[in-house]
């Protein structure tokens, strides 16, 4: 995988926390109150993500898999992924500039899964120790979400599943600074994510990064 894909991940993720502060900012602000007293907050904090960055990867290894599979059976598949992925980009963009919502309804389908998944997060309450931390970020990874499921769709044409898996991984990194500012209670971090001109600002970039991927599609089937 290459470097401007990595980078690209680590930006979708970094301006995804638009969306995760809307999403996933309340679940990381009220499960501080399940962290035994007198410990050390951060440490909880860094557990919770990783768990939950690990899901993230596990998917991407999958869905890198999948894809690979796909391509190696027809040879058209490709090509086809890389426009799947890159149309999930621009619907990626107009989501979090609030122009159209249309990745809700991915959201919704992705409803049912997380009903089965979700009840096992009450097993890791109260923490006792950082591990149930990590367990409850791993399980709260599969949180229906469209911006997972866009960056889902790139690690589907990434080509195998370690590109796949280190995709999602990058894409995860970039969704840490919002959700621990977040956590660690930085609330002025909130209003500007959410700013409509930083939205726009991040919406346009999400869109240049998806004329690129087809570019260099139409490029390498030159």
């Amino acid at each position: 995988m290459s470097e401007f894909n990595l980078l690209s991940a680590f930006l979708m993720g970094l301006a995804g926390g638009v969306h995760c502060v809307g999403m996933c900012g309340g679940i990381a602000s009220a499960f501080s109150f399940a962290i035994p007293k007198g410990e050390s907050k951060i440490v909880y904090i860094l557990s919770y993500n990783s768990g939950r960055i690990a899901s993230y990867t596990m998917a991407g290894a999958l869905t890198g898999f999948l894809g690979a599979i796909a391509s190696s059976a027809i040879t058209t598949t490709l090509p086809i992924l890389t426009m799947i992925s890159a149309l999930f980009l621009i619907l990626l963009a107009l989501y979090i500039s609030d122009v159209y919502k249309g990745l809700s309804y991915f959201e919704k389908a992705g409803g049912y899964l997380w009903r089965k998944i979700q009840p096992l997060s009450k097993k890791c309450l109260p923490f006792k120790n950082p591990s149930y931390a990590l367990a409850y970020g791993a399980v709260w990874g599969w949180l229906p979400c469209g911006l997972v499921y866009a960056a889902l769709t790139w690690s589907l044409a990434a080509g195998d599943a370690v590109s796949g898996a280190l995709f999602m991984l990058m894409f995860g990194l970039g969704t840490f600074p919002a959700l621990i500012a977040t956590s660690l209670g930085a609330s002025y971090i909130i209003p500007i994510l959410q700013h409509r001109a930083f939205r726009y600002i991040v919406a346009l970039c999400l869109i240049i990064f998806s004329f690129v991927l087809i570019f260099n599609m139409v490029h390498g089937i030159k």
